[in-house]
């Protein structure tokens, strides 16, 4: 009974997890305003949920900050592998290609997330999911843009190594649920990949920024409600999802983020919604549903 129960929570885990991903760009568009870089905007995003999962890991099980020392190269590679290679990879693909054409390659993640569970884990790769992935990601075409203008050989290595990273955390993720929590796998993550951020993002820069700031307290407060609706509560619903779905379904189900960016874009900034934007949006559905019939 437990494990059907999980197989029904799984697919809906995933789902709300990539909708609060979509959310994304309303913060990230704010604290660019006060002049943070894009890289700067990443490392307060995972340094701060870095200390949310933290704080949530002492709270539930203090024991669950014991890790093998043989694990640490596994959480490396979550942290710094993953977590922070993709977010360096998309946010550098971003400032030397069109946005659309970097959000298309970002989420070639499902095709790699399939490939190497296939090899790793000896996942199945069916009908079913062949058919949601080519809708997903010709949804995910779609509702991006279709975009070939300003693509040169280091933005299309950067944009697949953004597809390839995201995808690694689904890999990596399900090896070391394994053993551990999720809880104490999103801690070392996001401890490891905050770690690593801060030789990248001029920190003394981002400091500065926050000095000279009018409104610190709610500058402050906006970087915190980042951590928490961008970070802390997809990813962590991201990884309970993962213990009992596959990776290469995750990564498929994961593909409603640039969906619900899209949404996000009508509603808040008042963007348009295209003809080929509300068919792809319907492919993206079409996959989840394909995905999850039986």
């Amino acid at each position: 009974m437990d494990k059907l129960l999980d197989r029904k929570i799984g697919p809906p885990l995933i789902i709300i997890a990539a909708s609060f991903w979509g959310c994304m760009g309303i913060f990230v568009r704010t604290l660019s305003d006060f002049g943070f870089s894009a890289i700067q905007i990443v490392s307060i995003r995972i340094t701060l949920a870095a200390l949310f999962f933290s704080l949530i890991l002492f709270i539930k099980n203090r024991a669950g900050f014991k890790i093998s020392l043989r694990d640490i190269p596994l959480f490396l590679g979550l942290g710094v592998g993953s977590i922070l290679f993709f977010t360096v990879c998309y946010f550098s693909a971003i400032t030397i290609m069109p946005l659309s054409t970097a959000a298309i390659l970002l989420y070639t993640s499902p095709i790699w997330i399939m490939l190497m569970s296939a090899v790793l884990f000896h996942e199945k790769i069916n009908r079913q999911k062949i058919i949601a992935l080519a809708l997903a990601f010709v949804g995910c075409v779609l509702v991006s843009g279709i975009s070939g203008d300003g693509i040169t050989a280091v933005g299309l290595l950067l944009g697949i190594g953004s597809g390839v990273g995201y995808g690694l955390y689904s890999i990596l993720g399900t090896i070391a649920l394994r053993k551990y929590s999720p809880y104490t796998v999103t801690t070392y993550t996001f401890l490891i990949a905050a770690i690593g951020s801060w030789f990248i993002c001029r920190p003394a820069e981002a400091l500065s920024i926050f000095s000279k700031a009018t409104n610190f307290s709610g500058l402050v407060l906006l970087c915190f409600l980042t951590a928490l609706v961008t970070a802390v509560i997809p990813f962590l619903l991201y990884t309970l999802g993962l213990r009992c779905v596959e990776a290469s379904k995750a990564g498929i189900l994961a593909t409603v983020e640039p969906m619900v960016a899209t949404i996000v874009g009508i509603a808040y900034f008042s963007e348009s919604l295209t003809l080929l934007s509300g068919l792809g949006i319907f492919l993206i559905l079409s996959a989840v549903v394909i995905l999850n019939k039986r």
